[in-house]
């Protein structure tokens, strides 16, 4: 039996291989699109139910205004690039929920939620575009996808997801929510790693830059987003994300190029 599962785990790694739509690099997706989907539309009702979203108007109408803009930037770049069709079935919701923690995610088709808690960090509206930006990349590139596929594999045995669902449907709902960053940490697996990260911030660049907006003030929130953790992150190391002093170079390294192409 166990012979047979190493056997189907190979079979997976072999023929799950697609590419990053934008970047290009190679990437292990074993879930269909239309399941990851499906499932998003799912979790993300299911969250709104179970979490408050926020009742300041000011603060909501400023969320779904930026998170226009990057959806506006993001759909003209993919229909620049010929791409159009990946976001076909995307259906775009932007919502703020009233939560302390520092946090946003966005799942595949579009489904975005900010934390009332990051936005003293954003600032205003330019640092939340970075904020959406960086999130929304994750999903764009199918992070999400890929993450997910590595913890079927690395904690549910190579299991495919509807057959995860129907046999153990709240180890599936908990390594989804983990992977997008939507709730706990469970097991080994931490919702995005440093290539991911790194790919999420030149992405999310280019996105809030084509929204206009200045890409410089990514700088400043990701040092606010430093100062936020009080000296105690781990080495880089030992650290799925870029430390954050790797990151802010990048970051000032990529800024030329992306104001270069694509400033309005």
């Amino acid at each position: 039996m166990r012979r047979f599962s190493i056997a189907i785990v190979i079979g997976l790694l072999l023929t799950g291989c697609s590419t990053v739509p934008i970047t290009g690099r190679s990437q292990l997706n074993l879930i269909p699109g239309s399941s990851m989907l499906s499932m998003s539309a799912d979790q993300y009702g299911t969250f709104l139910k179970e979490n408050k979203l926020s009742q300041n108007t000011q603060q909501t109408a400023t969320v779904k205004r930026v998170g226009a803009r990057i959806q506006d930037a993001v759909e003209r770049y993919f229909a620049a690039a010929g791409l159009q069709a990946h976001l076909k079935s995307y259906k775009w919701e932007f919502n703020l929920v009233e939560d302390k923690q520092v946090n946003a995610w966005c799942m595949p088709g579009g489904k975005v939620v900010v934390y009332t808690g990051i936005l003293p960090v954003a600032v205003d509206d330019a640092g939340l575009a970075v904020v959406m930006g960086h999130e929304i990349a994750h999903a764009i590139a199918e992070h999400g996808n890929e993450r997910m596929s590595q913890g079927l594999i690395a904690q549910l045995g190579g299991t495919a997801l509807s057959a995860a669902l129907s046999t153990k449907p709240e180890a599936t709902r908990q390594l989804w929510m983990s992977v997008y960053g939507a709730g706990s940490q469970y097991g080994a697996l931490m919702p995005y790693g440093r290539m991911q990260e790194s790919e999420a911030d030149h992405l999310g660049l280019v996105f809030m830059t084509m929204a206009g907006y200045d890409p410089n003030v990514a700088i400043s929130f990701w040092e606010r987003m430093a100062a936020q953790k009080g000296g105690q992150a781990p080495p880089e190391f030992l650290s799925t994300h870029p430390a954050d002093a790797t990151r802010i170079a990048n970051i000032k390294r990529l800024i030329p190029s992306v104001l270069a192409t694509y400033r309005k």
